[in-house]
């Protein structure tokens, strides 16, 4: 997967050979030349540098992953697939820094869209339940969790279940 600068080289690329092949009357060259640039650019903005960051995010080097994120210029303008999971990633990243509101905005933006399995949109239900328990409102927090019930499918996440909706009924 190309970072942002590697991008921009290659459609630079394309664009010359395409010129190029103007030049020396070359017209299904240059059309072609014109497509995979057209590719590329589009490629761009549809799915930027999520899966770069991706990367980086599961070997745990978070300030890398941060940085590469920062970079999509409209998270508005990716995917469906790539937004659910650019947001999860900007989430856990905001919830490394304890910065909790921002965390709690993220995940509740990557909720609306696709991830990986019902179970990941599961743990993206569970933080959400965390949080609004961070805040003591209980009531929102069982709402999560009982979404969350219908979405887990690991033993892992039925128990972080089962413990945050005991602590939400103490509430």
């Amino acid at each position: 997967m190309y970072n942002t600068k590697g991008r921009y080289a290659l459609m630079a690329i394309f664009m010359i050979a395409a010129l190029a092949c103007l030049f020396y009357d070359q017209y299904q060259l240059a059309a072609l030349a014109g497509l995979f640039f057209a590719f590329v650019l589009w490629s761009h903005f549809k799915h930027s540098s999520v899966l770069l960051a991706s990367k980086y995010f599961k070997n745990g080097e978070y300030e890398k992953a941060e940085r590469i994120l920062a970079e999509v210029p409209n998270p508005d303008r990716l995917a469906r697939n790539r937004r659910g999971y650019y947001e999860f990633m900007r989430a856990n990243i905001a919830l490394k820094k304890e910065e909790y509101d921002v965390a709690e905005h993220h995940f509740q933006i990557a909720s609306r869209f696709p991830l990986g399995g019902k179970n990941d949109k599961a743990f993206v239900l569970i933080h959400l339940a965390n949080l609004a328990l961070r805040k003591k409102d209980g009531e929102r927090s069982r709402a999560y969790i009982a979404k969350a019930k219908e979405l887990a499918s690991t033993p892992k996440a039925k128990d972080i279940i089962n413990k945050i909706e005991i602590e939400a009924n103490n509430l």
